[in-house]
């Protein structure tokens, strides 16, 4: 999207259209039940509201090419709806991150596992710069990260630059929408290239005085990439929870889900000080990967001092 002017695919033709989205979009009425209709803070409720809404990358769209102008007359409902990256509709997220520069960060990945399984996303995880740790460094990551593949997540480890890991990585396109995302530096532009060369992204390297990268995508674009689409997306240095009760962490762990049934106190247990917790069990029993549960702990206390919004 540009200046309130958007490239869509038509569904029939594959052809793409330049339209712009009809003014009676700006302003919705919404009932409670509406996908459009989030809840932003503590406070804030699913009551009827009138709410500006926009298309977005991802959108399935009604559109109108009658007259001069082709304009957009209707977004139809979403499946799901990112924030941060600003997409929806899609049906996985290959989550990039690297093993170095910057370093990886098992809390960031609990982060955005959460937010993906809020959204009933399927996440991917893709480790690039392996060719820049030295093998027992990648090693120690490796073994860290076996714990998440016994979680059935699927792990990719690539050098986009060589690339190395890149043919394994194909098939997980086909007839899927998919999010490229992460953080800021961690070679997306350079997976994307070693996938698509003929888009020939610009890179930016880690800046050795800030250890972080600059923004090298400006805006959200979507490609066709081996029989199905993939959203690149500008990067981002932060990410924030959108839970505002303790309570409802717990639900986007699925190994502390499965464990729970032994708790004590079942489905009630918050998992920190109460008697017979079987997840804090775990992880003293060393179990459970430490830096799963201590994420965990992190996430609540963030949780409890948000400050509240309105």
């Amino acid at each position: 999207m540009i200046s309130n002017h958007y490239t869509i695919i038509d569904w029939e033709s594959k052809q793409e259209v330049i339209a712009h989205a009809s003014g009676k979009l700006r302003y919705m009425k919404l009932d409670e039940k509406s996908v459009f209709n989030k809840q932003l803070t503590k406070k804030t409720k699913k009551d009827v509201k009138i709410v500006q809404i926009s298309p977005k990358v991802g959108d399935y769209v009604i559109y109108d090419d009658e007259d001069d102008t082709t304009v957009i007359r209707e977004i139809e409902p979403r499946k799901n709806d990112l924030v941060r990256p600003d997409v929806a509709n899609v049906d996985q997220v290959i989550l990039v991150f690297s093993a170095i520069r910057p370093d990886f960060s098992f809390n960031l990945l609990d982060k955005f596992l959460i937010i993906m399984h809020k959204e009933r996303l399927v996440p991917i995880l893709v480790i690039s710069k392996i060719d820049l740790v030295d093998e027992k460094t990648l090693d120690d990551l490796q073994s860290k990260l076996a714990y998440y593949a016994g979680l059935g997540y699927e792990i990719y480890y690539v050098n986009s630059k060589q690339k190395i890991g890149i043919d394994v990585l194909t098939h997980v396109f086909k007839d899927k929408i998919s999010v490229l995302a992460g953080q800021t530096g961690v070679g997306k532009s350079t997976l994307l290239n070693a996938l698509m060369p003929e888009l020939e992204l610009k890179t930016q390297e880690i800046s050795e005085a800030l250890g972080r990268g600059k923004h090298t995508t400006r805006h959200t674009e979507l490609y066709e990439i081996h029989d199905g689409y993939i959203v690149d997306t500008p990067g981002f240095s932060k990410i924030e929870l959108s839970i505002f009760h303790p309570d409802e962490l717990k639900q986007y762990y699925h190994d502390f889900e499965m464990l729970s049934t032994s708790c004590k106190f079942k489905s009630k247990c918050l998992h920190i000080n109460e008697p017979g917790c079987a997840i804090k069990e775990s992880y003293l029993q060393k179990e459970m990967l430490a830096s799963r549960y201590e994420n965990y702990l992190s996430f609540i206390e963030e949780i409890k001092s948000q400050k509240e919004k309105y």
